[in-house]
């Protein structure tokens, strides 16, 4: 028996899940060529939540070319800026008026607890197409006074990139599809959304809304299915003039590949293994909160965990052990409990990476603190969150990125904090980090310092539709939201003409 049936949820969602759930190309909700479905399960039992058809690459071509006709001949980037910032607009007030609705299925969906899917996901769902709804009357170009002898007027224009293909993850499914399809819509572009295989239903719903909020037929056309098939035909089609990517470092490098063909612009959101820097003069008491937040939050799967935590040796007892001590009293449940602070990881093969990793660094000689242990005996995708001691910077769970609720803490032992920020950049990765100390100064030195897209100082996991995000490195090319993102899905065009 699934969550679902245990507990009491609102009809029409048990309406939206019992029927096959198809695929949005050109305006129409059609099933996949193939007639091929593919089951969503969920994480908290183990047991099928929804069937949705699977699109493979005949679907992508059809949604590719039904985004091209609409870029090139459609009214959407013809469209005036203030009408198309109207229905995005729109489409913010759809969701917040469906707000319950979307928290319920994300989290069944993904398992993460109502209250988060509540207080997050869907209101940064909202506020972010409302941001980007107010930057598409905000793309203008600029006059350039050209040095050339004679009379000229030159200026550039802003114009939209054109066909986007975007492939969103499956941790913030609702949340990752804002960042996406928000600023692509507000320049302009026409779009192909992939959405995660694991957590396809609020991408599905939110397709339904755009149309009702006006979107033109081929302006956002939605697939489900696999990376391997959808994602990859995606990534590689000859008429996608942009592929936008968030998920792993690995996969990333394979949409790289995919897109050179016709080397179409790419813009990354991949992985991280970011520091939490404890200095010695930290207030432990905001610090031990903060810390486990910083891990323990969406169950670790975040791009942006802490899940290097790294302590002054004069703290470091205390703090380890109020951390270990919230993470013993996080209760585990399904989504839908309103008891639960953390549900169960999104899918069995997530479950067997991170219990993977927990062996590995005991097989290596870390400590398990507390933790380590599957969290449930009732068929879930349960991980007791973990904090682990005594490890060293070559064990694979200091050196890879997890995904799941598991903290690996190190001891400072410099005060210098060249040594400290040579320590924390030690990792293929710069997605984020954070900064712990009382002092605002040395703190606001090492955040310098430290190389990684984002750096929180007496905080963690601080977003806002205005705040870019994005990594160094190894964790990304591009930014998501803020102005910044605008560049990702614009082309800038100089005109000059002789007077």
């Amino acid at each position: 028996m699934n969550v679902a049936q245990r507990i009491s949820i609102d009809p029409t969602i048990e309406k939206y899940l019992s029927r096959p759930r198809k695929l949005l190309i050109d305006g129409t909700w059609i099933e996949a060529r193939s007639g091929k479905t593919f089951p969503v399960y969920d994480p908290s039992t183990g047991t099928v939540l929804a069937n949705v058809a699977e699109a493979e690459a005949a679907d992508v071509d059809k949604a590719v070319k039904a985004a091209r006709k609409a870029f090139d001949d459609g009214p959407w980037p013809r469209m005036s800026p203030s009408e198309r910032g109207r229905i995005l607009w729109k489409l913010a007030d759809l969701i917040e008026k469906r707000s319950e609705e979307f928290a319920t299925l994300e989290s069944l969906d993904n398992g993460k607890p109502l209250a988060v899917a509540r207080a997050a996901d869907v209101p940064l769902t909202v506020d972010m197409f409302r941001y980007m709804a107010g930057w598409a009357t905000k793309l203008t170009g600029t006059t350039i006074p050209i040095s050339f002898p004679g009379d000229y007027l030159s200026f550039t224009l802003r114009e939209p990139v054109g066909v986007v293909g975007q492939i969103i993850p499956w941790n913030f499914p609702l949340l990752m599809a804002a960042w996406k399809l928000a600023p692509a819509l507000a320049t302009g572009c026409t779009i192909v959304l992939k959405v995660a295989e694991q957590t396809p239903l609020t991408g599905l719903l939110l397709g339904e809304l755009c149309q009702e909020a006006g979107l033109p037929d081929g302006a956002v056309n939605v697939l489900a299915g696999y990376g391997e098939t959808a994602g990859a035909a995606l990534a590689a089609h000859e008429q996608v003039d942009k592929v936008a990517f968030t998920g792993s470092t690995e996969v990333g490098k394979l949409i790289v590949k995919a897109a050179s063909g016709n080397l179409k612009k790419v813009t990354l959101e991949l992985g991280g293994k970011s520091p939490v820097i404890v200095l010695d003069d930290a207030d432990v008491e905001q610090v031990i909160p903060g810390a486990a937040g910083a891990i323990f939050f969406n169950h670790g799967q975040c791009c942006c965990a802490g899940s290097r935590l790294m302590i002054h040796k004069k703290i470091f007892d205390k703090v380890v052990a109020g951390v270990a001590d919230q993470a013993r009293n996080i209760k585990l449940g399904p989504g839908l409990d309103p008891e639960t602070q953390m549900g169960p990881l999104v899918s069995d093969e997530q479950f067997q990476r991170v219990t993977g990793y927990i062996r590995s660094g005991v097989e290596q000689g870390a400590e398990v603190v507390t933790g380590g242990k599957k969290g449930s005996d009732n068929g879930g995708y349960f991980v007791q969150p973990t904090v682990l001691t005594k490890t060293s910077p070559d064990m694979k769970v200091v050196r890879e990125e997890i995904f799941g609720p598991v903290v690996c803490a190190q001891p400072i032992t410099d005060d210098d904090l060249e040594a400290i920020a040579r320590v924390a950049n030690d990792t293929p990765y710069g997605l984020a980090a954070s900064v712990w100390s009382r002092n605002i100064s040395k703190a606001n030195k090492l955040a310098k310092r430290v190389r990684a897209g984002t750096v929180w100082i007496n905080c963690h996991n601080v977003f806002d539709a205005s705040l870019p995000f994005g990594g160094y490195k190894q964790s990304g090319w591009g930014r998501e939201m803020g102005e910044f993102v605008l560049n990702n899905y614009t082309e800038v065009k100089a005109v000059t003409t002789a007077l």
